[in-house]
């Protein structure tokens, strides 16, 4: 990965720990500004240029760097799609969404430490955004890593794998195979189910939580449920639902490597996000997630 001379004026892409991502520089100021790292979903935005076009977060003054997700994009396995399409009939949950959603958390902290050698971005806690299955991974960040986070937004998270292993098998016309290690791990990624995970953290990283109020598959009640359960543990200000009427669970036309035409309820959804961060991702800002 090459260093940043200076703050460019276009998108950077590149590698960080393995991982590719798309960069764009912050909106205002030539010295060292906060970062924010950004994962796609399943369904479109499904790549960093999808994601950055989609929630560019353009007025923000910090740097973001959107991160392909594993089995996506230049990171596809020996077998290329149709591998990942074997992966999903053999078990969605066990053999594809959970290995990947774990993967992704897990990489955020080595992709931080090697974009911060890369950019100007100063010595704060990075904020973290996560669209879908990279809403899950954020959340699964957020109930289990060890690392400072310092503030984290997420929109249409899969809160819980069961709606979408529900909907694929509407779409399929086949049901999903339960199995007692199937079960453990939709409990493990049952975020409203590990309300207490979250409680355990001092002092909570701030949390945005999008909805879309035409999101067929998860539907804002089970983000409302989430917010419920994690609200008695965090400080007033620091934890906020929004449902966005007009957005879908996805947020762009097939394929979803490209971002599409601005729809009203992505503009929506990246000024919930633009807003959130610039009022919780400060350098002097207090409500840092500090995991021991």
């Amino acid at each position: 990965m090459a260093a940043a001379d200076g703050v460019p004026a276009r998108p950077i892409t590149g590698t960080a720990a393995g991982i590719p991502y798309l960069a764009l520089p912050p909106a205002l100021g030539d010295g060292p500004a906060p970062m924010v790292v950004a994962l796609h979903a399943f369904e479109p935005p499904r790549s960093e240029a999808a994601l950055a076009g989609t929630l560019p977060m353009a007025s923000l003054p910090a740097w973001r760097f959107y991160l392909g997700l594993p089995m996506f994009g230049a990171r596809l396995p020996e077998g290329g799609v149709a591998e990942v399409n074997r992966l999903g009939r053999s078990d969605y949950l066990l053999d594809l969404y959970g290995p990947v959603v774990e993967q992704a958390a897990a990489e955020i902290p080595r992709a931080v430490d090697d974009l911060r050698a890369a950019y100007p971005v100063r010595d704060t806690p990075p904020g973290l955004v996560g669209v879908g299955a990279g809403g899950a991974a954020v959340l699964l960040a957020l109930a289990e890593s060890t690392r400072p986070i310092g503030a984290a937004g997420v929109v249409n998270p899969v809160v819980t794998p069961v709606p979408v292993l529900a909907a694929r098998a509407r779409r399929l016309g086949v049901d999903y195979a339960w199995s007692d290690t199937a079960r453990e791990a939709a409990a493990w990624l049952d975020f409203t189910g590990r309300a207490a995970d979250f409680a355990a953290r001092r002092p909570q990283a701030p949390l945005l939580i999008a909805s879309g109020g035409e999101d067929e598959v998860m539907g804002p009640e089970r983000c409302r449920a989430l917010h419920d359960a994690l609200a008695p543990h965090y400080p007033p200000g620091a934890l906020r639902h929004v449902e966005i009427p007009d957005l879908a669970h996805t947020m762009g036309p097939e394929p979803g490597l490209e971002p599409g035409p601005p729809a009203p309820g992505n503009v929506l959804a990246d000024r919930a996000l633009t807003e959130w961060f610039h009022r919780h991702l400060r350098a002097d800002a207090e409500a840092t997630l500090r995991l021991s």
